[in-house]
């Protein structure tokens, strides 16, 4: 009866709000990219062949490159690509015409195209600089030339995946050359009996899971909609999953990655172990792009599970609700998932979907393994819910009872804007030691609501790692610096509890001020000299990840 009540509330709305807000927010930029993608001064020849093999404009960006047209500015210097230099001829390669005949190939310099690939899709920080040039390697040799072409002629190198990162990790401070890999998204291997397959990077994870339905497997990392396993290798990344799985880290068994030099290295075998020699793939896993150019990943993959439950529960307090994700690891149950809403949160869903949910702090589980394994763990979870002032605790085994209830986390970010359409967010994570999870929401929700500013709390609960949306109004100067405020409150109070500064939106430009009280100055200063031995010329997503005064 309980489950019937929560669930017509979760079918309470036949038009859902939020998905008129994401395609009014994000539809237009998308179909945008597309079209540019799709359009050229020559239209029947780019309609014909959009990119053509990159043999043939190798020589024309070498050029264009040894004349100087890409040579690395200032942040506050404009791109040397923009139409008016284009216009101008004044720049000293020959004119207008050569520009063209690069971007008619798998090349382009349109400004818009430029302009998207460098503003930050799903990130609060400024785009002080845009791409000079965006390429679209189809293959490992192509991105070797590239980047070798680069390395001589020292052009900055900014890789370029799904672009769902938030820590700024696409931005072009420099102009230079933008390397988007959508094109290289094959899957080139499945090892069915040793549950493993070799992707290239531009594939999604979305589409991969899709791919490995039918043999009954999946790749258990589950970021946002849309990232890429490239982008997803390069920041370390996890999901609401890897309570049960692990990070990136932990699903990776090798790599091939182009360096600076153009060199291509392969980290390791397809063995599920190694003790031989140093763990390059460990090394790559969340560089950044700051080490190289990932052309080719073997993942270790998992048998999809035989059945499941997902189960959902309301608390008086965020601190009861931490208290209980604790309180279930400690148990010993193996779950696959447990997610924190805070009441603020869940309002966000009602509004974006017309949903009647309790507007209180809020937990999600999922259980997996055999049928009666997972419901004997959900009747143990049901119990340590009921001992930590839990409520409304229901759950469902129906695959589209579970997808409804899933829907409200997956939906969580987006729903946000239901509350303010016009705002931007500032998204931003930590993660402690699970033992202080509890005492880091309950400190951090207190400063996020005596703030004017609308903030929603988000966490991975299982494994300590705590997400705040902070929506503010871009063009107020005092909203921007509250944001930054409370993110670095978040922060610094993560770190007081020997916690990271973030759990798994990696570092890019916007927490690179924060590593040093992390981590220490030394482990700063070796990092520097792995990145100076790889990339000598620092032409790899320069101005990423170490901070710029750290030198040795």
């Amino acid at each position: 009866m309980a489950f019937s009540f929560w669930l017509s509330r979760l079918r309470s709305s036949s038009k859902s709000i939020f998905s008129n807000l994401r395609a009014s927010k994000f539809n237009t930029e998308a179909t945008h990219s597309r079209t540019l993608i799709a359009s050229s001064n020559n239209t029947s020849s780019r309609a014909r062949n959009p990119f053509l093999p990159f043999s043939t404009s190798l020589l024309p960006l070498t050029l264009v490159v040894s004349a100087g047209s890409l040579a690395i500015q200032s942040q506050t210097s404009p791109s040397l690509c923009d139409s008016s230099a284009l216009d101008s001829g004044g720049l000293s390669i020959g004119g207008k015409g050569k520009y063209r005949a690069i971007c008619k190939d798998n090349m382009t310099m349109d400004y818009e195209e430029r302009y998207f690939h460098g503003k930050p899709q799903n990130s609060f920080h400024k785009a002080v600089n845009i791409p000079d040039i965006v390429v679209f390697p189809r293959s490992e040799e192509e991105v070797s030339e590239i980047v070798k072409c680069c390395d001589k002629h020292k052009v900055p190198i900014v890789p370029y995946g799904g672009a769902t990162s938030i820590e700024g990790h696409t931005l072009s401070p420099n102009g230079g050359v933008c390397i988007d890999m959508s094109l290289m998204k094959s899957v080139k291997a499945l090892n069915i009996e040793d549950m493993d397959v070799v992707v290239q990077p531009g594939i999604g994870w979305m589409e991969l899971n899709e791919y490995l339905e039918p043999y009954g497997l999946f790749f258990p990392l589950d970021p946002g909609p849309g990232a890429t396993i490239g982008g997803m290798c390069a920041t370390r990344c996890s999901g609401s999953l890897a309570v049960r799985y692990g990070t990136m880290r932990d699903n990776v068994i090798n790599l091939k990655v182009v360096l600076a030099n153009g060199d291509v290295v392969k980290t390791a075998s397809r063995a599920r172990k190694s003790a031989a020699g140093y763990d390059l793939t460990r090394l790559i896993i969340g560089s950044e792009g700051t080490l190289g150019v990932i052309t080719e990943v073997t993942l270790r993959l998992q048998k999809i599970p035989q059945h499941s439950v997902v189960a959902m529960c309301n608390f008086p307090t965020i601190k009861d609700a931490a208290d209980v994700a604790i309180a279930t690891m400690l148990s010993g149950i193996q779950v696959s998932r447990v997610e924190l809403l805070d009441e603020v949160q869940v309002r966000a869903v009602n509004l974006a979907n017309e949903k009647n949910l309790p507007e209180l702090p809020t937990l999600m589980f999922e259980f997996i393994g055999t049928e009666a394994y997972s419901r004997e763990q959900t009747l143990i979870v049901q119990k340590i819910v009921s001992e930590h002032n839990g409520s409304d605790f229901i759950f469902a085994e129906d695959p589209e009872a579970k997808k409804e209830l899933w829907k409200i986390r997956k939906e969580a970010l987006w729903a946000c804007f239901a509350m303010e359409p016009s705002f931007e967010a500032m998204i931003s994570d930590v993660c402690v030691p699970l033992s202080s999870l509890a005492e880091l929401i309950s400190r951090s929700k207190k400063e996020l609501d005596a703030s004017p500013l609308v903030c929603t709390v988000i966490a991975h609960a299982g494994d300590g790692n705590f997400h705040t949306v902070i929506l503010f109004d871009p063009s107020k100067e005092d909203h921007r610096r509250e944001a930054e405020r409370l993110n670095h409150f978040m922060v610094h109070t993560a770190l007081s509890m020997e916690g990271t500064c973030t759990g798994e939106h990696g570092i890019g430009t916007g927490k690179m001020k924060y590593l040093e009280k992390e981590l220490g100055l030394e482990a700063l200063k070796t990092m520097k000299k792995i990145k100076v031995a790889l990339d000598p010329n620092n032409i790899m997503n320069p101005g990423k990840l170490i901070p710029p005064h750290i030198c040795f």
